[in-house]
């Protein structure tokens, strides 16, 4: 992850480079470094090195490494042209390279054929069947062809190796959910919980599932993972101070009958202090729905 001090160190850079101010190696060796995407300026300011055959041999064994970084720019720049030309240079330079393999895999993806890069990327597992970045290559290309399911497949064989992978363990939760398949979400979600158990964005993801399921007992641990959720934020969450009054509401409907003793007073007023925190934050932010948001909660006839 980009640090704020990076951040600022890269956007002083960019705008050197883009006024003419100079830097031009610099800002590429950053972009790399950070492992950040700036694709148009990489393609502009990386060609225009590469063009000038004195900038390109002061670089030395860097020059090779500039080569690859604009084929990639390039690539998501849709100049295929350049980036092809590009990988010739570097096909001619290391004939037997991996590395330049994956590149040809790539502009075959980029191209759109799907087949041909789908065997590209099989022969390169075969030589290295531990390659993350192939292996989501092949997520990515199952998701731009619309098979989710093909995509889900192959996720599921990427995590059955690498069960640390918690981008790709989030990836396959929100597919999971663009088909309605919540139970399979709600579980990817729980596997995130547990290796990062203080990131609120899982909680309030996992509640969000378990909120849809619904069922009493789901709506119950629903309210749960919301109400953790406003703790680890220090109560700044809109959604998750919504979803407890949500919850609340639900549970209410499909308790009706039920003794009073039953009711879960520490529930009530949570549900209470969420209602009261909504209009506070509204009236502070956006004082020109807050009646609106206060009619939704009254609608909501929380107990």
């Amino acid at each position: 992850m980009v640090t704020k001090t990076e951040e600022r160190e890269l956007k002083q850079l960019e705008n050197q480079v883009e006024n003419g101010g100079g830097g031009v190696w610099e800002y590429l060796s950053l972009v790399r470094k950070l492992k950040v995407r700036r694709s148009e300026i990489v393609l502009k300011h990386g060609l225009s090195i590469l063009n000038d055959s004195g900038k390109r041999s002061a670089l030395g064994p860097d020059e090779w490494i500039l080569y690859e970084q604009v084929a990639i720019a390039a690539m998501d720049c849709q100049s295929l042209a350049v980036a092809q030309n590009c990988i010739k240079v570097l096909q001619k330079k290391f004939p037997e390279s991996k590395r330049v393999g994956k590149l040809e895999a790539l502009l075959i993806e980029a191209k759109g054929m799907w087949e041909e890069a789908e065997k590209a990327y099989s022969i390169l597992l075969e030589d290295n069947p531990l390659d993350q970045v192939i292996h989501k290559r092949k997520v990515a290309m199952a998701k731009a062809q619309g098979k989710p399911s093909l995509a889900i497949e192959h996720l599921n064989k990427y995590l059955e190796v690498f069960m640390a992978d918690h981008d790709a363990w989030r990836e396959l939760a929100e597919i999971y959910v663009s088909l309605q398949m919540y139970k399979q979400a709600a579980f990817c979600y729980e596997e995130l919980i547990l290796s990062q158990p203080t990131l609120p964005l899982y909680h309030l993801a996992y509640a969000d599932v378990l909120y849809t399921i619904g069922g009493l007992e789901n709506l119950i641990a629903a309210r749960k993972y919301y109400a953790a959720t406003i703790d680890l934020t220090g109560g700044k969450c809109t959604r998750a101070l919504l979803g407890i009054c949500l919850c609340g509401s639900a549970i209410s409907q499909l308790s009706r009958g039920r003794n009073k003793e039953d009711k879960d007073m520490a529930a009530q007023e949570l549900e209470s202090l969420a209602a009261t925190a909504l209009e506070k934050e509204y009236k502070q932010k956006s004082p020109a729905k807050l009646n609106l948001l206060s009619s939704a909660l009254r609608s909501l006839k929380l107990s």
